[in-house]
């Protein structure tokens, strides 16, 4: 039987027979795309023989850790699960201007080898681009080979003649293969351009490092599969106006997820940032009003950042609930606990909070320190120096207990913060805790 064309869906890679006007899936308009389809159905009665070892018993294979290449980065180590596996393909995404090219490329020029250089492939800047920006960084790219190429089929070549110790593809919405009749980008190219490149990865043992483009909405563009194909999905976030930049695991089949990591954009490139806590809390004015220390967890690794909150008269019938790098519906329910059980008025007050930094967190061990810090603000009373609050809180007032409670304390203390309040139920008072059962024994303790 002769090939058919079919119509995939851009938005949801749904398929279709026939062109459609609405993807009947996702009812978006105009996302029906043309493919050509090699799959005929001829080929329903072929028969498929099994060798003898295509299975292998459970017990029999070596399930000793892959050996790992390091960075030279260890913040992006730790991201990675200890660096890169041989043969794994990671995807690296963020909002233009995050620093995608920069993290690649400072990799680049640490894992290159004269033996084994990294090969940078490039399908948005021109090559002299690239030397410009590895000058800016004072990069040493001795071991680095660069290629302007935005054919995959040309890209799987270079993998295996050049025998790279890593390859970066700057990005993948850009390559396109010739069995596709399709603009680069869209929703067939992506995917096939990816399975091609994971194949041959895998075959050659080399890692490879592609960089995605995303949606407005903040998502990966492309198909959903394409995270599916991929062994590690990071993530860049961070705010345009500040210069701190987190890189965080959304998949990772050789590592956890809970791992972060912390880098500071500067005019010479993503530098680490091994103690964020200090860094976050550099500018703090302790005598402030509004002001409130918060311990989160982010993965393992615990963090202290600064709780800002601004209290005053509103103007309007309904007042504004403002929050930047908190949960807003979050704080509409902290806000009811004040009024309800801590007999804080703000149901007439605008409230604005906002988590120092930039950051964006969601860790419920902040409830605490952001009730406190409301509070303060609309006292206009500064909280006592020194010291940091960790713990949920109930629709009851109550003060509710949280993980790793013990590295939070000490993360604090390491910091110089002689006190830390801390819920009832994770243990008894020792020097430097301050144990307390409800929001509003907390309320009268610190700010009387």
């Amino acid at each position: 039987m002769k090939n058919r064309n079919i119509y995939r869906c851009s938005s949801c890679g749904h398929v279709s027979t026939k062109w459609l006007g609405r993807c009947p899936s996702c009812n978006e308009w105009e996302t029906m795309i043309e493919e050509k389809s090699d799959k005929g159905l001829g080929g329903r009665g072929k028969k498929h023989t099994v060798s003898a070892d295509a299975v292998t018993a459970l017990n029999q294979i070596n399930s000793a850790d892959a050996p790992r290449r390091l960075t030279g980065m260890p913040e992006l180590d730790r991201v990675l699960g200890g660096g890169l596996v041989p043969g794994s393909v990671v995807l690296v995404g963020g909002d233009p201007g995050m620093g995608k090219s920069t993290l690649t490329l400072q990799a680049c020029a640490s894992i290159g080898v004269a033996d084994m250089p990294a090969l940078y492939v490039t399908g948005e800047e021109s090559l002299y681009q690239i030397k410009q920006r590895a000058d800016r960084l004072n990069l040493n790219v001795e071991h680095v080979v660069v290629a302007s190429e935005t054919t995959v089929e040309t890209i799987a070549n270079m993998m295996v003649q050049v025998k790279p110790s890593v390859v970066v593809i700057d990005s993948i919405q850009t390559v396109s293969t010739d069995q596709l009749e399709s603009t680069a980008g869209s929703v067939a190219q992506v995917r096939e351009c990816a399975a091609l490149i994971t194949k041959v990865a895998k075959s050659i043992d080399v890692p490879v490092i592609l960089i995605g483009h995303v949606t407005k909405e903040g998502f990966i563009a492309g198909p959903k599969v394409l995270e599916h194909i991929v062994d590690t999905v990071l993530q860049f976030e961070g705010e345009g106006t500040y210069s701190y930049r987190i890189l965080r695991a959304q998949k990772n089949r050789y590592g956890s997820t809970n791992e972060i990591g912390v880098f500071d954009m500067t005019s010479s490139g993503l530098v680490e940032v091994p103690n964020p806590s200090e860094a976050l809390l550099s500018n703090r004015h302790a005598d402030e009003p509004g002001t409130a220390i918060a311990a989160v967890m982010e993965g393992t690794r615990p963090l202290l950042v600064e709780v800002q909150a601004l209290v005053s008269s509103s103007g309007y019938a309904t007042p504004q609930r403002v929050s930047t790098g908190y949960d807003g519906r979050r704080l509409q329910l902290l806000l009811a606990v004040l009024e309800k059980r801590g007999n804080v008025q703000v149901r007439n007050q605008d409230v604005f909070v906002n988590v120092a930094g930039g950051l964006s967190l969601q860790d419920p061990a902040m409830d605490l320190a952001v009730a406190m810090a409301v509070t303060s603000s609309l006292l206009d009373r500064p909280l006592p120096r020194n010291i940091a609050c960790i713990g949920e809180l109930g629709l009851t007032g109550e003060v509710r207990r949280v993980a790793f409670i013990d590295q939070r304390i000490q993360e604090a203390h390491r910091l110089g913060i002689d006190n830390v309040v801390i819920p009832y139920a994770d243990k008894p008072p020792t020097q430097g805790t301050i144990v307390v059962r409800k929001l509003a024994d907390c309320i009268r303790q610190l700010l009387g």
